[in-house]
């Protein structure tokens, strides 16, 4: 069995190990997600943790992990006798692949058995084995929500049911959730962060001599395993035992009217929906007061537990990074603990429970607490406080009673893009310069901000794909409605189907001949599998023009609360997004393509606008990072949106070459669409000219939304008396 590297031996990392130390001490807290850069350890904390966990006794043979308190229970296996035999094994760290399927989590019908035996046998899932464990799911955040749901509801229930492929059957499933993502891949729905118990942030260290020492670990431990395992055994076994010390503990402290008031007082601040941030802030701090040998929850508990359990639950802002005002929970807590009205009820903490460096109050000044009792000599990196970090979106909001003409009127780009013919004492009134209207700035690389994101409607790519699920266009799928059947694919049973494949051969094979009772007599070639349609996720790729002809500050503000609102539909459907951007005499690809429509939304809060308009160059650079997508994951479909107002102004023949690009967009099949920023009162059709080579729908910048959309239809419907499209979809 390989060696996993030792859980002290890890260096900065404490708020992730304390994290995944109370719930060890108190299962109750309900698991931890970690979140972090690629590098960050987190992989390797968590094998390590199951390596210092103490044993636990099960019943021998018991596929459930049964404890000896449960002999004379049933279990899908049958009953337990009550005088089972007993042995003792370490606690199961169990992985959860990436594609496990539901059948393969939650149990589902033993199909050898069934055909072969003709009885319903269960067989136990990944949930099964976990109980009394950790289970254990990288990269949670790419996993199918409906998947997230189901682990969530058996980590909060302590049970599994399953119901399915005539199978009824229920058990224990307790155990600790460990989840681990990068948020540059993909956010989690706030509704399945609030399942997780705490969070913690981890980031790489800064400081030079910390990375050195985890450099100089690692090498040593590579090059020969036992010899450093066997450096740290003393501290693993010393968090063995405070581990064991801290459970004895944590059931009998009294979470008092000031703790509980306390605890209360922070959640209500900190504006959290529902009581489960009260629940878990208490249990957590229960917990860490066990861990460091009290009797009685302090403030300085509550601040380690609010710190964990809150940033991932407090409301916040469309694109707002997570995290916590610290300056804030300090007020909420106040300065003074609990008066002690009995002294000996409160024991003090044994030597083990002192940090490394000394400390016997950790968490005063903000740390979570120094688990690593290798000695380290400096503190870890406290990751998951700060302020709260601004969004891509500004406090800054457009005017309400500005005009779509008014935000035409900066129709020069910046004195560096070609005169428009349209220009005239209106169109160049909002160019920013000192004393005119609108003194808006327009300079080349000036930032605009993007006002509060809206509804938009919904952009879907036409027909029926095969790719991931999602919410956007219509696919074939694992989960939604059945619609047909297919040849067995090793999971979810087409019933009627499949009765409908042997019903032709049951003469053949001696049904009625008194041998078999009247029953059905299935073959395994029998067997179909269903198909589902439902809805998939796809690329949407924006192509976005920053150009001077853009620069004005309500356009730009517009056009940036347009792709902002697109980006946060894109979140909600689950959808993989990619920004390219052309200004000045190129185009650079902003953001390849990526889950994580928070990144996003950051760069596109940091892109400048100014200079010339190379169309041409952002539609070329927009096929190439199709090209690229397409052999990374050629099941996801894209969906390009230009957001331009169609001019070209950079090169030779700028508008020739670009309508050529279109075309050879167009060519390779991709669904489109060009949002129109053109305004004012004389426009050139040039965007609308543009959808047309690429086969694209036009929609003008102020039909994004969906309110927009939605009065455009109802004007259009009373001039030409034809029925709208439905719900805005673009086919």
């Amino acid at each position: 069995m390989p060696l996993h590297y030792p859980f002290s031996a890890v260096v900065g990392s404490d708020d992730m190990a304390l994290a995944l130390l109370l719930n060890a001490v108190s299962p109750s807290v309900g698991g931890v997600l970690i979140r972090g850069e690629k590098g960050t350890a987190k992989s390797t904390m968590v094998r390590a943790l199951a390596g210092i966990l103490p044993q636990i006794e099960v019943v021998a043979g018991d596929r459930f992990s049964s404890a000896p308190s449960d002999r004379g229970t049933d279990t899908p296996d049958g009953p337990i006798p009550h005088d089972a035999p007993t042995e003792h094994r370490p606690v199961r760290l169990v992985e959860l692949p990436i594609g496990a399927t539901e059948d393969r989590i939650a149990g589902s019908l033993h199909l050898e058995k069934a055909l072969s035996e003709g009885v319903t046998a269960f067989e136990p899932g990944l949930l099964a084995r976990a109980h009394r464990g950790l289970l254990y799911v990288d990269e949670v955040n790419l996993l199918h929500d409906h998947v997230v749901d189901q682990l969530l509801d058996a980590a909060a229930m302590g049970r599994v049911t399953v119901e399915r492929d005539g199978v009824s059957v229920e058990h224990a499933a307790r155990f600790v959730l460990i989840g681990t993502m990068n948020p540059e891949e993909g956010e989690l729905r706030p509704q399945l962060l609030d399942r997780f118990g705490l969070t913690v942030e981890v980031s790489a260290p800064r400081e030079a001599a910390l990375r050195a020492e985890v450099i100089r670990r690692r090498v040593a431990f590579d090059s020969d395993p036992e010899r450093f395992s066997a450096t740290f055994a003393a501290d693993e076994l010393a968090l063995r035992e405070r581990i064991v010390a801290a459970r004895e503990r944590v059931g009998g402290i009294e979470l008092t009217d000031w703790a509980l008031t306390t605890i209360a007082t922070v959640c209500a601040g900190f504006d959290v929906d529902g009581m489960r941030a009260d629940i878990v802030t208490a249990r957590t701090a229960a917990a860490h007061a066990a861990w460091e040998g009290r009797n009685r929850i302090t403030r300085v508990d509550i601040r380690v537990a609010a710190r964990m359990a809150l940033p991932h639950r407090r409301r916040r802002a469309p694109f707002d990074a997570p995290g916590l005002d610290e300056d804030l929970l300090d007020r909420l807590l106040g300065d003074d603990d609990e008066p002690d009205p009995d002294p000996d009820l409160d024991t003090e903490p044994d030597p083990q429970a002192k940090t490394p460096a000394g400390d016997d109050n950790p968490g005063a000044d903000g740390a979570a607490g120094d688990v690593d009792t290798a000695g380290n000599d400096t503190a870890g990196n406290d990751t998951t406080g700060g302020q709260d970090a601004g969004s891509g979106a500004s406090a800054e909001h457009a005017d309400p009673s500005a005009s779509a003409e008014d935000c035409g009127r900066a129709e020069s780009d910046a004195a560096q893009d070609e005169p428009s013919p349209d220009t005239g004492t209106d169109a160049g009134a909002d160019t920013g310069a000192e004393g005119r209207p609108g003194g808006a700035s327009t300079e080349p690389g000036t930032v605009t901000a993007g006002s509060d994101p809206y509804r938009t409607r919904l952009l879907t790519v036409a027909g029926t794909g095969h790719g991931v699920s999602g919410r956007r266009s219509r696919a074939i799928t694992t989960t939604g409605r059945r619609t047909g059947s297919t040849g067995f694919t090793g999971s979810d049973v087409h019933l009627p189907a499949t009765i409908r494949a042997a019903a032709p051969r049951q003469a053949a094979r001696g049904r009625g001949a008194g041998l078999d009772g009247g029953r059905l007599l299935l073959s395994p070639r029998d067997l179909r599998s269903a198909v589902r349609e439902g809805r998939e996720a796809n690329l949407v790729l924006f192509c976005v023009d920053a150009s001077g002809s853009m620069a004005a500050r309500t356009r730009m503000e517009q056009v940036k609360t347009a792709i902002l609102s697109l980006l946060m539909d894109a979140y909600r459907r689950r959808d993989t997004v990619g920004l390219v951007t052309f200004r000045g005499s190129g185009a650079q690809i902003t953001l390849p393509p990526t889950s994580s429509v928070d990144v996003a939304a950051a760069r596109l809060a940091e892109l400048p606008a100014g200079g010339r308009t190379p169309l041409a160059e952002g539609l070329l650079t927009t096929a190439e990072v199709l090209r690229i997508a397409r052999v990374r994951d050629p099941q996801r479909r894209p969906l390009v949106v230009v957001v331009t107002d169609g001019r070209a102004t950079h090169g030779p023949d700028a508008m020739a070459r670009s309508l050529d690009a279109a075309a050879g967009l167009a060519s390779l099949g991709v669904a489109s669409v060009v949002v129109d920023c053109e305004s004012g009162r004389f426009r050139m059709g040039l965007a609308s000219e543009l959808a047309a080579h690429l086969g694209a729908e036009h929609i003008p910048l102020g039909e994004v939304t969906a309110e927009g959309l939605t009065h455009t239809v109802r004007t259009r419907t009373a001039a030409r008396q034809s029925p709208a499209h439905p719900e805005g979809e673009v086919a």
